[in-house]
């Protein structure tokens, strides 16, 4: 029997919820989830290989109108790359809601040439699941799509139905990554991402936008990884914001990044974390490009 190899791109708006799914369907936690939008900066590669079918999930920003920052730009500028050579593209819509935003994304879908399907997440929200139906009807009239599938990725449910639909459209060829690999990103990015998540879910307002964590020093040293990671911040009062009183923050996002490291390598970890200031770096494209934040 020949093997089948796809690559299906998630895309939206902003905060449907694309990389829980993406978690849910490698399997495990490959993209950061906070609850604030916007959190995915970067095209993201999760792999799912089952018996002789390989399925490569590409985890997008969302896209978002407003993109007049050079870092909202950027996101949508890797948003809108991954729908290129990619064999499926999923739109993940929110159940029961329907925004200027959902239509701007289905805007550049309407010209590909490859199937577009669309999963209609969150319905563990929706406390009448039968108020789903005339939703999926109006669904299928906004586009010939390929499947909609209704699901809560949060939870898990129905993502065996999604995948079977994915694994039909998959075409035939040979895998590309190895079979137990379930990202294409490196140790480091991941380690970096972790750091993100850990700001974000410990700060507020508008700062999280404003971070970046760069990896200085990834070692493994007898039995320990000893990692240490740099806080950018664009301004000088945001890192006292990031710090915090007598570094309360910065401590309690090391220990839970930590923690969460320790279970990923199955290993010790020794994380340092420094906070230091890049004026205005997130308008910077070549800060952006030193970052890594403009992969386009």
């Amino acid at each position: 029997m020949s093997t089948r190899c796809g690559f299906v791109a998630l895309v939206g708006r902003p905060n449907v919820g694309k990389s829980t799914l993406l978690n849910a369907l490698v399997g495990e936690k490959i993209s950061i989830v906070t609850p604030k939008p916007q959190t995915t900066r970067h095209r993201i590669n999760g792999i799912r290989t089952e018996g002789r079918t390989q399925l490569v999930f590409v985890d997008t920003p969302g896209l978002h109108r407003q993109a007049g920052k050079p870092l909202n730009a950027a996101m949508n500028r890797a948003a809108t790359a991954s729908l290129s050579d990619v064999d499926v593209v999923v739109l993940v819509v929110e159940a029961g809601r329907w925004t200027e935003e959902d239509d701007f994304v289905l805007e550049h879908l309407h010209t590909l040439a490859c199937p577009v399907g669309v999963v209609l997440n969150k319905v563990d929200r929706v406390p009448q699941r039968e108020r789903l139906l005339p939703e999926i009807e109006r669904l299928s009239q906004r586009h010939p799509f390929a499947f909609v599938v209704p699901l809560s990725a949060r939870r898990g449910e129905n993502v065996t139905a999604l995948l079977a639909e994915l694994k039909a459209l998959a075409p035939a060829g040979p895998f590309l990554y190895p079979t137990d690999q379930p990202t294409d990103r490196s140790e480091r990015f991941l380690v970096s991402e972790t750091v993100r998540e850990k700001l974000v879910l410990a700060l507020h307002d508008e700062l999280p936008y404003e971070l970046a964590v760069e990896v200085e020093r990834f070692r493994r040293d007898a039995g320990l990884l000893r990692i240490d990671a740099v806080v950018w911040v664009g301004k000088a009062n945001h890192k006292a914001m990031v710090i915090g009183r007598g570094g309360r923050v910065l401590k309690h996002v090391g220990e839970r990044a930590r923690r969460e490291l320790e279970t990923r390598f199955s290993q010790k970890v020794f994380l340092r974390l420094w906070v230091k200031v890049k004026e205005d770096w997130h308008g910077d494209e070549r800060a952006l490009r030193a970052l890594g934040l403009d992969e386009s």
